[in-house]
């Protein structure tokens, strides 16, 4: 296959992504969420809550709200979810998620320690609310917290349930951002995954979207879902292209029904080959180039004139549990069922299952699952791997001079594990720095892993995705 260069910033190499396809972390934490333990308590992250209050001036927040509920399932999707019709239910989450912000502020105290830079609501599919159980959890969430003018507030919809007065709604409690979901617009593949959509529909959504202030679309796809080819595929690149998205999210789909059950209702000989599935990235990494997109890192493509693409070239683009964002400096705060907080040096989970939620919240007690406290060595090993996933480079005397290590002694054992993947195009080791070339940024996780304590010197706790 011939070798497609992307913009000048990411080229296809077939040959050198088979011999590194390799299972591995994702890194929107590093640690990853696989070491978070049970012994970390209610009363650790309160601590961590309770720390804000000594910072002077204190970070920003960036708040994430999982919102579990959708009217129907589809095959391919591994969130946490719950598939229901009623709306008593989520008309009760509603009322929880108010009390579980009232004790995280509590713990916060100073009004000032909570303005937020952004504001995300994700899932499941948040558009399941009602449009008054919208109203008042936008409602109390502005009684907790401070949403700042220049906020990114975003939210992801699905477009077979979101009419042009829901958007408009959207918009009027302050969204600027929105998320559409498509994956593929092959009738046959939507019919493979239980999400049957109209291009139509989707683009109602979108046209509304920016009728009603939205200042950035995301589209997200999907490729090596079932039934997928590389001529339908191509179709709706075509058409995404021609909608001029800011941002596209182009997923890989990992069939791994072991893990996710609703995946055991797709017939494994609809799936790809591997083969397949690479030819359909590497017609996406050609299209999305010649349409002007900018590589960012991982599986996410943006406008130049984006602010994840500012943000790589200004060297502040950051990675977290929601992909790529603008705001290193943020702390972030997830509510709801399963989801993944960081403040400071601390990551911790809430409990997966309503139940648990309601009853530890009903004790008045914060939902913690589990967490981990990062050691300093962890937290400069998270500011190294940070710096690869997101810049594609790493200047070890930037490292030493804030960290105040000889790079060289410090990660002796990683530099001895640089030379083979130099010699093989994915790296080149410069005198003042390490880079990630053109054909290695599609491999950046495996150049990030390098760095990973955990990784090398632990048993694997979880199980990986395939890099590609």
């Amino acid at each position: 296959m011939p070798t497609p260069l992307f913009s000048k910033q990411v080229a296809f190499d077939e040959a050198l992504i088979r011999k590194y396809d390799e299972s591995g972390p994702r890194y929107t934490s590093y640690p990853t969420a696989d070491r978070f333990h049970n012994r970390f308590t209610e009363a650790d992250y309160r601590q961590a809550l309770a720390a804000r209050r000594n910072m002077h001036p204190p970070e920003p927040l960036s708040v994430y709200v999982h919102l579990p509920f959708c009217n129907t399932i589809c095959y391919y999707c591994a969130c946490n979810k719950i598939i229901t019709k009623d709306h008593g239910r989520s008309a009760k989450y509603i009322r929880y998620l108010a009390r579980e912000l009232d004790l995280v502020a509590r713990q916060i105290e100073d009004r000032e320690s909570r303005a937020l830079k952004q504001l995300h609501w994700g899932g499941g599919t948040p558009t399941f609310l009602s449009h008054e159980e919208m109203r008042d959890l936008m409602g109390h969430l502005r009684k907790h917290f401070t949403i700042t003018p220049d906020a990114e507030v975003s939210i992801e919809v699905d477009p077979r349930k979101v009419d042009e007065a829901t958007v408009a709604l959207l918009g009027g409690l302050g969204f600027n951002r929105i998320s559409v979901g498509v994956q593929d617009f092959n009738p046959d593949v939507q019919q493979a995954i239980n999400r049957i959509q109209s291009e139509e529909e989707t683009l109602a959504v979108i046209h509304a979207a920016r009728a009603h202030g939205f200042v950035s679309v995301n589209i997200d796809l999907i490729y090596g879902l079932p039934r997928q080819t590389l001529t339908g595929f191509a179709e709706t690149l075509d058409r995404v292209i021609a909608v001029a998205p800011d941002r596209i999210a182009l997923y890989n789909y990992a069939h791994v029904p072991h893990m996710a059950k609703p995946q055991r209702r797709i017939a494994l000989e609809d799936v790809p080959k591997p083969e397949d599935k690479l030819r359909i990235l590497a017609l996406a990494i050609e299209k999305l180039g010649n349409a002007g997109y900018v590589y960012i890192g991982m599986d996410h493509f943006a406008k130049p004139d984006d602010e994840l693409a500012r943000a790589q070239r200004e060297g502040t683009l950051h990675r977290n549990f929601q992909g790529y964002t603008t705001h290193a400096d943020c702390d972030l705060l997830a509510f709801g069922i399963s989801g993944i907080s960081k403040v400071g040096p601390t990551y911790v989970q809430s409990v997966k299952t309503l139940d648990d939620y309601y009853a530890a919240l009903d004790a008045q007690k914060l939902p913690v699952l589990r967490g981990y406290i990062l050691t300093r060595d962890d937290e400069l090993r998270r500011a190294v791997i940070q710096q690869l996933m997101c810049q594609f480079e790493l200047e070890p005397a930037k490292v030493e001079a804030k960290w105040g290590i000889q790079f060289d002694d410090y990660f002796a054992a990683e530099r001895a594990m640089l030379p083979p993947l130099a010699n093989d195009g994915l790296i080149e080791c410069l005198p003042d720095r390490i880079k990630v070339t053109d054909r290695g940024r599609l491999l950046v996780r495996t150049v990030a892993m390098v760095f990973d304590r955990h990784l090398r010197e632990a048993e694997t706790q979880g199980k990986y995705s395939k890099v590609i």
